[in-house]
């Protein structure tokens, strides 16, 4: 998106270890990063673990620069998956060599960014979803009729396992059972989960 030549060779240079967190989805970060060398995890995370990767970039690469480019909270978040050599510029500063840009050049730069933005933000809502929706059906798939003609699911398995059958982590399960609940889609907090609403879990699943 940009040229190396754009990063001030005065701008901070750092050596990151491996498994260090360098963009926060959702938080706006001081500094536009240059990753010279190594490669970078983007995706979501859930707690200390990336729940969803979406790619990998690899250095010379400049790391989220959308965020950078249009003023926005970062739309992912970067781990280190090795050993990652960067360079940072304040975001004031690096604002300013945008403002310095031809306007042609800045004007079809925030529109590129503006598209790659929407496009990001749509995939990690993808996956979101994607995760509730493998649940929904996997507790309509295995519902049996339970007491008061309320159907019922039976966890025979520990989470994990059946967590990984949706090819999700158990934290990712657990955080999805959470929310079924506040909306009211599903009870029980034991073995046996009770379908309050399985037209509801139904539109969810898409079936």
């Amino acid at each position: 998106m940009l040229p190396a030549e754009f990063m001030d060779q005065s701008a901070e240079r750092r050596v990151i270890a491996p498994g260090s967190v360098l963009l926060k989805r959702g938080a706006s970060p001081a500094w536009a990063m240059y990753i010279e060398s190594g490669r970078v995890a983007l995706g979501v995370m859930e707690g200390d673990a990336m729940e969803h990767q979406l790619g990998e970039v690899e250095g010379p690469f400049w790391l989220e620069a959308t965020a950078a480019v249009l003023n926005l909270p970062s739309a992912v978040d970067a781990v280190a998956e090795g050993e990652v050599v960067m360079r940072r510029i304040a975001l004031p500063k690096f604002r300013q060599s945008l403002a310095a840009m031809p306007v042609a050049a800045r004007t079809v730069l925030q529109d590129v960014a503006t598209a790659h933005r929407r496009q990001t933000e749509l995939a990690v809502s993808r996956l979101a979803k994607d995760a509730e929706a493998r649940c929904a059906e996997w507790l309509l798939r295995h519902a049996k009729p339970g007491e008061k003609g309320c159907q019922s699911v039976l966890l025979q398995q520990r989470k994990r396992l059946i967590a990984a059958q949706l090819g999700i982590a158990p934290e990712t399960l657990s955080r999805v059972l959470r929310h079924l609940r506040e909306r009211s889609l599903i009870s029980g907090t034991g073995r046996v989960l009770n379908l309050l609403d399985p037209g509801g879990l139904r539109m969810l699943a898409g079936v």
